[in-house]
């Protein structure tokens, strides 16, 4: 797109008058509104040095602001990182652990086989004990009995 020079009070009498004849002998070209020629012009227009620098000065702070963001996430994932090989090792502890119990409950268990045998005639000699003792408290009886006869009878 080609723009031509504004004609306003910001340019000089030179400016006026070469716009006024390159307006003369360019008439098949459409006529542009001041706008789009103030657009044209300002875009060619170099950038002045405050705006430049506060576009270095963003251009920075965005860096800064991005590497904050970019080590904040390398960090999570650090510490993600980290979590998960502790989480491993303590999973390897408890599976030591696990392995440990299993063993020693299969140990426990052919132990317990080994005795059943014997806890088997405790139980039976349980069973028989009690049985004689019921077998005592009634010969006891019996003999209380007895005695009381004996007594009765050697009092007549």
């Amino acid at each position: 797109m080609r723009g031509y020079p504004r004609t306003g009070s910001s340019a000089g009498p030179g400016m006026a008058a070469a716009a006024q004849s390159v307006l003369a002998t360019h008439r098949e070209e459409p006529v542009r509104d001041d706008a789009a020629v103030e657009t044209a012009e300002e875009a060619k227009e170099p950038a002045e040095a405050d705006i430049t620098e506060l576009c270095r000065d963003m251009f920075s702070k965005m860096a800064t602001y991005l590497t904050g963001e970019l080590t904040a996430t390398s960090e999570d994932y650090k510490l993600l990182e980290n979590m998960n090989k502790l989480t491993s090792l303590k999973y390897l502890e408890m599976k030591d652990i696990a392995i440990n119990i299993s063993r020693n409950l299969k140990d426990l268990n052919q132990k317990y086989a080994g005795l059943q045998p014997y806890l088997d005639q405790i139980n039976v000699i349980e069973e028989q004990v009690a049985a004689l003792e019921q077998a005592a408290y009634k010969l006891d009886a019996y003999s209380k009995k007895l005695e009381a006869k004996y007594k009765k009878l050697e009092k007549r």
